[in-house]
């Protein structure tokens, strides 16, 4: 009987619970300190989110939910227990400056706490909006999918870098097309910029990406103006191709286990009424995790890199390549010029041992000649390698002395890799290393809670012009509003061979690049990376005097970052501060172009100013430019010409007039 009763009270509790009401739809609202940004919330049979911006109506109802092992849907039926607000008002201050020495984090917060030991918090910023998922559920769980959508008012134009698998360097061209094009056989990594018509810019990404899959978006049949999230599942079997590519044969029906109690990566919708907004903002950085420890040692500075150039060297007397002489020279370079640092990269150890330093190199010789020379050197290794010798290989580094790494060829992003992200960036900084994550996926904020991550790829870079025509002046001027609205970037400009559209041409071994030399010169200071790479062969800077008066003082972090006119794809122009020092960049793209510096952001007295422009052949020949120094002050507009890919750059300096 007790046990027939048993069975009759869970039937009645089983019955009722399906038979009760879905609950009705409970409404909030958060809004930005400005109040021009407003999210709305809306909590019931599915949990959805809508932003408005200055009224304009950016993303109509878009659901979120997130499914677990055994059925269970995070936001399906969701009834709230508790409604948390929260503002903040503080300033950040970067370990490592990225775009400033002191970043202002105001927001205003909604967490929502459900019925079920989950919640989703909602954060209005000036200049965008994030949510995140969190859970608080014992021992691990798995998460089979996430439901991430984005659907937009209208049929915007998106600047789309679609991706052809989840095994991708995340280095991709924007291809500039209606949202409806996207469809589910469709998707593109992030950062993705729509162009709402009669309204902002807004790019979609994510921060805060640990022990999780990254994001990509894609269409969805029937909803021609929706984005939604897709994610690479977990990897269970590879297959591994050489030193380097390991190719997933085999994924799980998940895309994570994890733990049951953490917060999951933001989802982040950056929103700018002016393009050049879009390189000024920094929620990916105000949203990662905060940095633990001491990171005071950690050096930003610029990079004498050997690869891209092939070791070609001249007018010397010892045979160039990967040798212990070819990289004195460059040491040497460094030394003159006062850049901080030279990398070792492709050929330096035996393919797959890293504990193997090849013939022609001699490490011992080589540190001991750069730690004379005050410049520190960084290793280029493989990362399936250094996963294989991980420990001997660090403990290596650390007896020789090194100052850090350059990881390559990753080309993924499932929840092992970005684990092991953070695997190799914790490991580097007990042993203060630097890292450079190449082949990389998008910065998600890892360069706070790291701040030795100085810089990653996941970019179509400089390098691309070794083989192919795709690093325009009209991509260059894309990827500071794209790309690099989501962090640091590993371009590594500084080409001294430049090309017009007439007359460039892709040579592996000797090669140039895209526009004008002025074009090169500016991404020092448009382009933002603590690292910062120059390119070419240090025979062709040392026959560039005038050139390495500006590459030798640049700096590469900042202390102040002015956006003074910019539009995606077309032409940028911008100002940044170190010290007192201001260094001013612009670039277009073919099309030549005139523009006004207004100076009126310089402090009161007098300046001097170190100033590069293009040469009045330029669009013949890209290497003509003019160097000119003259007195400046802040009442000062300067009138800029640029060429076809032209740039221009200066030096701004306190002085007399």
């Amino acid at each position: 009987m007790i046990k027939r009763l048993l069975v009759l009270i869970a039937a009645f509790a089983v019955g009722a619970s399906l038979s009760r009401p879905a609950p009705a739809d409970t409404e909030y609202v958060v809004s930005s300190p400005n109040n021009a940004i407003e999210v709305r919330i809306a909590a019931g049979t599915t949990l959805t989110y809508s932003i408005r911006h200055k009224g304009m109506e950016l993303i109509s109802p878009s659901t979120v939910s997130m499914t677990l092992d055994g059925g269970r849907i995070l936001g399906r039926n969701a009834e709230v227990r508790d409604a948390r607000r929260r503002s903040a008002d503080e300033k950040l201050i970067p370990v490592v400056k990225q775009k400033a020495a002191v970043i202002p984090d105001r927001y205003n917060e909604l967490t929502l706490e459900f019925q079920g030991d989950y919640s989703v918090t909602f954060r209005a910023y000036d200049d965008g909006a994030a949510y995140r998922f969190a859970t608080s559920f014992p021992g691990q769980i798995t998460v089979i999918s996430e439901q991430a959508e984005f659907t937009f008012t209208k049929d915007h134009k998106i600047y789309f870098p679609e991706e052809e698998s989840f095994y991708t360097h995340q280095e991709r061209l924007y291809k500039y097309v209606p949202l409806s094009e996207i469809t589910v056989k469709k998707f593109c990594s992030v950062p993705a910029l729509v162009d709402v018509a009669g309204g902002p810019k807004v790019a979609i990404t994510e921060a805060d990406l640990e022990d999780y899959a990254g994001l990509y978006l894609t269409g969805l049949d029937g909803a021609p103006t929706k984005l939604v999230g897709k994610f690479p599942a977990y990897p269970l079997k590879e297959e591994p191709k050489g030193d380097r590519n390991v190719m997933v044969t085999e994924r799980a029906g998940y895309i994570a286990k994890t733990s049951g109690t953490r917060p999951f990566p933001w989802r982040v919708i950056m929103i700018a009424e002016r393009d050049g907004g879009l390189i000024e903002n920094s929620m990916i950085y105000r949203l990662a995790k905060p940095s633990t420890g001491d990171f005071s040692w950690v050096r930003p500075g610029k990079v004498a890199w050997d690869w891209w150039n092939d070791l070609n060297v001249s007018g010397v007397d010892f045979r160039a390549g990967v040798n212990t002489a070819t990289y004195k020279y460059f040491i040497d370079f460094a030394a003159k010029y006062g850049i901080e640092y030279i990398i070792l990269d492709e050929g330096w150890s035996e393919r797959g041992n890293l504990l193997k330093v090849v013939p022609a190199v001699t490490m011992e010789e080589l540190l001991a000649y750069a730690k004379q020379k005050r410049v520190g050197v960084i290793l280029w290794v493989t990362w399936k390698t250094l996963d294989e010798q991980l420990e001997p290989a660090m403990n290596q580094f650390s007896r020789w002395g090194i100052q850090g790494l350059k990881v390559d060829f990753m080309q993924r992003d499932d929840q092992w890799m970005v684990n092991y992200y953070y695997r190799v960036a914790a490991e580097a900084a007990k042993r203060h290393f630097l890292v450079d994550f190449h082949g990389a996926y998008k910065p998600t904020g890892l360069y706070r809670t790291f701040p030795n991550v100085l810089t990653s790829e996941g970019v179509r870079g400089l390098e691309n012009s070794k083989w192919s025509k795709d690093i325009t002046p009209i991509h260059d001027v894309q990827l500071p509003f794209i790309r690099m609205a989501a962090g640091p970037m590993d371009f590594t400009p500084g080409a001294m061979v430049n090309g017009t559209q007439r007359t460039f041409q892709f040579i592996y071994n000797q090669p140039m690049s895209q526009g004008t030399r002025c074009h090169q010169l500016a991404m020092y200071v448009v382009y933002e990376s603590p690292l910062q790479m120059l390119s070419d062969t240090p025979t062709n800077y040392l026959r560039e005097p005038e050139a390495m008066a500006f590459l030798s003082r640049v700096p590469t972090v900042w202390d102040e970052t002015r956006v003074l006119d910019g539009k995606v794809g077309e032409y940028v122009l911008v100002a940044r501060r170190n010290g007192a020092n201001w260094y001013v960049g612009a670039m277009t793209s073919w099309t030549p172009r005139e523009l006004s510096l207004d100076l009126s952001f310089l402090g009161a007295g007098n300046y001097d100013m170190l100033l590069y422009q293009d040469g009045i052949n330029a669009d013949r020949n890209g290497g003509d430019y003019k160097m000119i120094k003259r007195a400046v002050a802040k009442a000062d507009k300067l009138d800029l010409k640029l060429a076809p890919g032209g740039g221009w750059a200066a030096i701004i300096s306190p002085g007399s007039r």
